[in-house]
C-alpha cells in the first residue's frame, strides 16, 4: 500500500517555505483533506484485504422476480417457533440434536454466485465510496495547491517567498528600524527643546524669519539633528551592505514585474470557487446515495444455474462504510464552510490594495508606497501568517531606505585611505577633494579635516550632514551637476566659512535656495540656464544677503544683465558674464556697480562697446573676448575710466584701432590678438605706460618706429602676422623680458638685439631667417632653451656662444 504522507506529497506544495501564503483556513482544510484522504485510504485498505460479499441461497421463492428479497431475515419472527426452521433428531427426552441445512451447493458455485452478486447486486457507491473519497480528497488537494505549481504563478510565488525570508532575515532591516526609532527619539526631543524656548524665540524676529525661510527650502533639510552617522550598536560590514543593495534591485525588479497583473488572484479565487463548487456536489450526491449502502443485499441469480434463483447476501464491509459515509460528510461539509469563508474573504476585502499605512507609523519610514494587485495579495496573505514579514519587507520598498543603504555602502568603497589619494593643489593653490560620478557623498569625506576645496561633480542623492563641521578648513566648494541639500547645523557651518562657492547645473530647479544665505562667501561662479524670468524673480532677490562677494561670475544665455547684480552693488569687485553666444543687450544694472574693478563680457555677441561700461569709475580691467566688434570708435569714451589698466578686445573681428586710444594714459595691459588688424596707429605707442602688449593672429604687415616709445614694455608678441621687417626702435624697449615673433615673413634680425638686456624668451621660428646675429648672445639673461627657432639656425651659431647661453 502506498502510505498517506506519499498521496499528500503529490498534491501539496513541495515547499515548506509556501507555508507563509497560507492563511488559517488554508491551514485546516490540509488538516481536513489529510483526515478525509485517510478515510479513503483505509476504506481502500479494507476493500482490498478482505471478503467483499457472502451470499446463501433462499429456498423461500417467490412468483415473480420483483417481490424476491431478504428483507425477512432482517425482520423479527413472531408466533413461529424456533424449531420450524431447523432440521432436528430426537436423541434422549428433553434432548435434541440439531442440523443445518444444506444446499448441494460445491465451493466453486458459492465463489462465483459471490462475484456475481457483488456486481450485479450491490449498489455502485457501496462499492466504490472509497476510491471516491481518495479521488475527491486529491482533488481538494491538488485544487488547494495549484497556484503552487501552475508555470504563470509558481515561479512569482517562489521568489517573493525567497525575496521575502531573505529580507526578514536581512541585518539591513534590523537596523533602518532601529535608526528610524532613535531618529524618532530626537526628533521628540528637538521638538521639546523647541517649545521651551519658544518665548526667546518671540524676542528675536529676524531669528525666526530666518527659518522660516530654511524650513520653506527644499535644500535644507529641517531634521537637522539627523546626522547619517553610524550607530555603533549595528555596524553594517561590507558584504552584508551589498547583499542588501542586491534586495533593493531584487524588490524593485520584483515590484515591476508582479504589480502590474493579477493572475495570483485570479487563480487563488478560481480554485477556491472549484472547491466550493466541488463540496457542493460531493455533499448533495453523498447525502442522497449513503443509505444505499445496505449489509443485507437481495441477488436474483438465473435457476439454471445452481437451482435457487434467490440469494441473500451479506455485504461485509456495509456498516463500516456507513458510518465512514456519514464521518466524510461531516469532513467534506467543515472543509466547504472553510471555502465558503475564503470566498467571502476574497470578495468583502479590497485585496488588490495595500496600504502600508501602519508600518509607516510604526516605523517612522514615511515614504514606503502602497502597492496594488497581485503583489498586495501577496501581503494580504503573508499578513495572515504574520503581519511581521510585511513591516520588514517594507524597508526594501523605501528610497530613503535605500539612499541610507547606499550612504553605508559608500562609506566602505570610500576609506579615508582612498580619499587622501584624491587630494591635489587647485588652481587657487588650496587643497581640494574631487569626486565624480558617485551615488552620494561618502561620510568619510568629513573625516579629512586638511580639505580645503571639495569638488563634488555628477553625485546624485546627496545630502551634506552636520558633520562637515569637522572640515575646519574647507573654504571653497564646486557643485557640479549635483543638486545637494544641506542639514541646518552644516548651512549654519558654511556661512560662517565658505568663502568659494561653484554651481553648475541643468535646470533652475537644482540651484540650491541656502545659496542666497552664505553671508560670508566672497566668490560665486554660477553656471547654467539663467533666464530673464529667474533674473526678475524674488529667488535673486536674496543675493542681498551676500554682504561680502566680491567675485560673481554667470555663465549662461542672458538677454540683459541681472537686476539682482546690483544687490551688491557696493561689495562687488568682479563681474564676469559668459553668454554662450547669446546677444547681450541691455547694460543697465552696471551703472550701479560703483566698486567694480574687472568685468568681462565674453560671448556676448557685442558689436559696439556697451555705453553702461564708461560710466564704471572704478574700473580697472575691461575684458570684451569672443564678441562681434568691427570698430572700437567708442574707445575713447574709455578715459573716463581712469583707473583702466588692462583692455583685453581679444578674439573679435577688429580691423583698426582708433588714434585716440592714446589717450587712455593708464594702460598697461592691451590685448588685441586674433584680430583682423592690418595696421597699427602710431599714437599707440604714448600709452607710455604699456607693459604688456598681445597683437598676435592678426594681419600686421609692419610696426611703427614709435614702437621704441613704449620704455616699460617688457612683453610684446606679434606672432602669427606678416611682418617682413622689425624697426630697430623696438630693440630700444631694453625692459623686455618677451619678444614672440613666431610665424612672420622676416628675413633679417637686428644686431641690436643684444641690447635686449632683460630678454629671457625670444620667439622667431616660422620665419624667412638664414642666420642668427652674434650679438644675440649679449642678451645675458637669455639662455639657449628660452631661444626658440629652427635647429638649422641654432647650428649656424658659434659653439662658443651656445656654451655660454647653455650655462647662464
Amino acid at each position: 500500500m502506498i502510505p498517506v504522507n506519499e498521496f499528500r506529497n503529490i498534491a501539496s506544495e513541495p515547499n515548506p517555505r509556501f507555508r507563509i501564503l497560507k492563511p488559517w483556513w488554508d491551514v485546516f482544510s490540509e488538516y481536513l483533506c489529510i483526515a478525509m484522504l485517510m478515510i479513503g485510504v483505509f476504506g481502500c485498505t479494507v476493500q482490498l484485504t478482505q471478503e467483499k460479499i457472502s451470499c446463501l441461497p433462499d429456498r423461500i421463492s417467490e412468483t415473480s422476480d420483483v417481490d424476491m428479497d431478504c428483507n425477512h431475515l432482517q425482520q423479527p419472527i413472531e408466533n413461529k417457533s424456533f424449531w420450524e426452521h431447523v432440521i432436528t433428531k430426537q436423541i434422549a427426552p428433553n434432548i435434541m440434536e440439531i442440523f443445518g441445512r444444506k444446499n448441494d451447493l460445491d465451493i466453486h458455485q458459492y465463489i462465483y454466485i459471490n462475484s456475481f452478486c457483488y456486481e450485479r447486486a450491490v449498489h455502485w457507491y457501496a462499492k466504490y465510496f472509497p476510491y471516491l473519497v481518495v479521488i475527491h480528497t486529491m482533488i481538494f488537494m491538488v485544487a488547494s495547491s495549484f497556484w503552487f505549481k501552475f508555470p504563470g504563478t509558481s515561479s512569482k510565488i517562489e521568489l517573493f517567498v525567497a525575496i521575502l525570508a531573505k529580507c526578514f532575515d536581512s541585518p539591513w532591516t534590523t537596523r533602518a528600524i532601529s535608526e528610524v526609532s532613535e531618529e524618532r527619539e530626537d526628533e521628540r526631543t528637538v521638538m521639546w527643546k523647541k517649545n521651551a524656548v519658544k518665548p526667546s524665540a518671540v524676542e528675536s524676529p529676524d531669528g525666526e524669519n530666518e527659518a522660516t525661510v530654511f524650513m520653506r527650502s527644499t535644500s535644507v533639510v529641517s531634521n537637522s539633528e539627523n546626522d547619517e552617522t553610524e550607530p555603533a550598536t549595528s555596524v553594517l560590514d561590507k558584504k552584508e551592505g551589498e547583499q542588501a543593495k542586491a534586495l533593493f534591485e531584487k524588490v524593485r525588479k520584483f515590484r515591476t514585474h508582479v504589480e502590474e497583473a493579477d493572475l495570483l488572484y485570479l487563480m487563488y479565487v478560481l480554485q477556491t470557487s472549484l472547491k466550493v463548487l466541488k463540496f457542493a456536489i460531493i455533499t448533495m450526491y453523498s447525502v442522497a446515495l449513503v443509505p444505499n449502502i445496505k449489509i443485507v443485499v437481495s441477488c436474483v441469480v438465473p435457476p439454471d444455474l445452481t437451482g435457487f434463483n434467490l440469494f441473500c447476501c451479506n455485504h461485509n464491509k456495509a456498516h463500516l462504510f456507513y458510518k465512514l459515509a456519514y464521518c466524510y460528510i461531516c469532513f467534506v461539509g467543515v472543509y466547504g464552510l472553510l471555502c465558503i469563508y475564503s470566498l467571502y474573504w476574497l470578495f468583502h476585502r479590497p485585496l488588490k490594495k495595500y496600504s502600508f499605512e501602519q508600518v509607516r507609523l510604526e516605523t517612522g519610514i514615511n515614504d514606503i508606497p502602497d502597492v496594488k494587485n497581485d503583489f498586495a495579495f501577496l501581503f494580504h496573505l503573508s499578513d495572515q501568517y504574520d503581519p511581521l514579514y510585511a513591516k520588514r519587507f517594507a524597508v526594501f520598498l523605501s528610497e530613503v531606505s535605500e539612499s541610507r543603504l547606499g550612504q553605508v555602502n559608500l562609506n566602505h568603497e570610500w576609506p579615508i585611505k582612498k580619499l587622501r589619494t584624491r587630494l591635489s593643489r587647485n588652481a587657487s593653490n588650496r587643497l581640494e577633494l574631487h569626486l565624480f560620478m558617485l551615488s552620494g557623498l561618502p561620510n568619510t569625506v568629513f573625516e579629512l579635516p586638511e580639505v580645503e576645496s571639495l569638488k563634488l561633480e555628477m553625485i546624485s542623492n546627496m545630502t551634506i550632514s552636520g558633520t562637515v563641521t569637522q572640515l575646519t578648513a574647507l573654504q571653497e566648494l564646486s557643485l557640479i551637476h549635483c543638486p545637494a541639500k544641506l542639514h541646518l547645523p552644516a548651512l549654519t557651518h558654511l556661512r560662517e566659512n565658505l568663502k568659494v562657492l561653484r554651481l553648475n547645473f541643468e535646470s533652475l530647479e537644482q540651484v540650491p535656495m541656502w545659496m542666497y544665505t552664505l553671508q560670508n562667501l566672497e566668490e560665486l561662479h554660477i553656471s547654467g540656464p539663467l533666464s530673464n524670468e529667474l533674473s526678475r524673480s524674488s529667488n535673486l532677490d536674496t543675493l542681498r544677503e551676500l554682504k561680502k562677494l566680491r567675485v560673481l561670475t554667470l555663465r549662461s544665455k542672458l538677454t540683459k544683465i541681472p537686476s539682482a547684480v546690483a544687490d551688491v552693488a557696493s561689495e562687488l569687485l568682479r563681474l564676469c558674464v559668459h553668454n554662450e553666444g547669446t546677444r547681450l543687450q541691455a547694460f543697465s544694472s552696471l551703472k550701479k556697480l560703483v566698486n567694480l574693478a574687472t568685468l568681462e563680457l565674453t560671448a556676448c555677441e557685442l558689436e559696439r562697446l556697451p555705453s553702461a561700461v564708461f560710466s564704471l569709475a572704478s574700473l580697472q580691467e575691461l575684458d570684451l573676448r569672443e564678441n562681434r566688434l568691427t570698430m572700437v570708435e567708442e574707445i575713447l569714451s574709455l578715459q573716463h575710466c581712469r583707473r583702466l589698466n588692462t583692455l583685453k578686445l581679444w578674439h573679435n573681428s577688429i580691423t583698426s584701432i582708433p588714434e585716440h586710444i592714446s589717450k587712455l594714459r593708464s594702460l598697461e595691459t592691451l590685448n588685441l590678438s586674433w584680430n583682423k588688424i592690418w595696421k597699427l596707429p602710431p599714437r599707440l605707442c604714448y600709452c607710455t605706460k604699456l607693459q604688456h602688449l598681445d597683437l598676435s593672429h592678426n594681419q600686421l604687415k609692419f610696426l611703427p618706429p614709435e614702437i621704441g616709445i613704449l620704455q616699460s614694455l617688457w612683453h610684446f608678441s606679434a606672432a602669427y602676422n606678416s611682418l617682413e621687417a622689425l624697426p630697430d626702435e623696438l630693440f630700444s624697449c631694453k625692459r623686455l623680458r618677451t619678444l614672440a615673433l613666431g610665424n612672420n615673413s622676416i628675413a633679417f634680425l637686428s644686431p641690436r638685439v643684444g641690447n635686449l638686456a632683460h630678454l629671457i624668451c625670444l620667439e622667431l621660428k616660422g620665419n624667412r631667417l638664414e642666420s642668427l646675429p652674434v650679438e644675440i648672445a649679449d642678451c645675458s639673461l637669455l639662455k639657449l632653451s628660452g631661444l626658440l627657432v629652427e635647429d638649422s639656425l641654432l647650428d649656424l651659431l658659434p659653439s662658443e656662444i651656445k656654451r655660454r647661453m647653455n650655462e647662464r
